[in-house]
């Protein structure tokens, strides 16, 4: 009872609320990202499966925290560089995220043909690729937890009040990131932002995280303002800007006998 009571834990929680949704965000953006390959009618589903499997992810590892600490012993050393377990997931994850997101961008950019083979994504497909970049922001937010608190159950409550406001909020992101072409681009260009770091800490190269997340919010802010004057400037017969689709459309049922359309010639 004295804990509840104690205002540095809770200055400790809100600071690790916060800190966690701003992981999160990341998180949020790519599922939507991926899951935006799918059919409409199976989008949102990926994108809860996706956030659940992400808040499983990160308790699973908080329940095993002495296993993730263990992460950050040396396992082998290269050209005196020393590799950690972490380190390991870091460079795999980071490589991830340059290699996804740079095919996002190509496809939405350069894939002129793309959508004309008859196929769609694999719903099984993407939700293995969003729990592969669970495994990954997972990780990265457990460890920033363990390092700020030293109480088990403030993490856990951190870490579900983060991903409940991801879920009630990952549907207005989609829509809005799926709605704005170049906030999409941007998205995926943060991600790059993100893999470089990510890499970057893997090899042993720390970069604290406002540098990362300080020309993100900027970058953001100056989107905000675009889009505030595109808005008031749009013309009424203007057409929006719009990127190659990224699953085939299903083509609509041929009208059926007798419904009151005339005879082709």
């Amino acid at each position: 009872m004295e804990l509840l009571t104690s205002p540095e834990l809770w200055i400790a929680f809100a600071t690790l609320l916060l800190l966690e949704v701003v992981l999160g965000i990341d998180n949020v953006v790519f599922i939507s990202i991926l899951a935006g390959r799918l059919p409409e009618h199976q989008q949102a589903r990926a994108r809860t499966i996706g956030i659940s499997l992400a808040l499983i992810t990160r308790l699973l590892l908080l329940a095993s925290l002495s296993w993730v600490i263990g992460l950050t012993a040396p396992l082998f050393t290269v050209f005196g560089q020393e590799v950690s377990g972490r380190d390991l997931i870091l460079l795999l994850g980071g490589g991830f995220l340059l290699a996804k997101a740079t095919y996002e961008i190509h496809e939405h950019l350069e894939g002129a043909d793309h959508g004309k083979s008859g196929k769609t994504a694999s719903f099984a497909g993407v939700i293995a690729q969003i729990l592969v970049l669970d495994v990954v922001f997972s990780l990265d937010s457990v460890i920033t937890a363990v390092g700020m608190v030293d109480e088990l159950f403030v993490m856990v409550a951190a870490v579900v009040i983060a991903m409940i406001i991801m879920l009630v909020s990952a549907g207005a992101v989609s829509g809005f990131v799926n709605r704005h072409p170049t906030v999409k681009m941007l998205a995926l260009s943060f991600l790059l932002i993100i893999g470089g770091s990510l890499i970057a800490e893997g090899l042993g190269q720390h970069i604290p995280k406002g540098y990362v997340y300080g020309p993100i919010a900027f970058s953001i802010f100056v989107e905000m303002l675009n889009l505030r004057v595109r808005s008031r400037n749009k013309l009424p017969d203007a057409k929006p800007v719009s990127l190659h689709p990224t699953f085939v459309k299903e083509p609509p049922a041929p009208a059926a006998a007798g419904d009151g359309q005339p005879p082709s010639a």
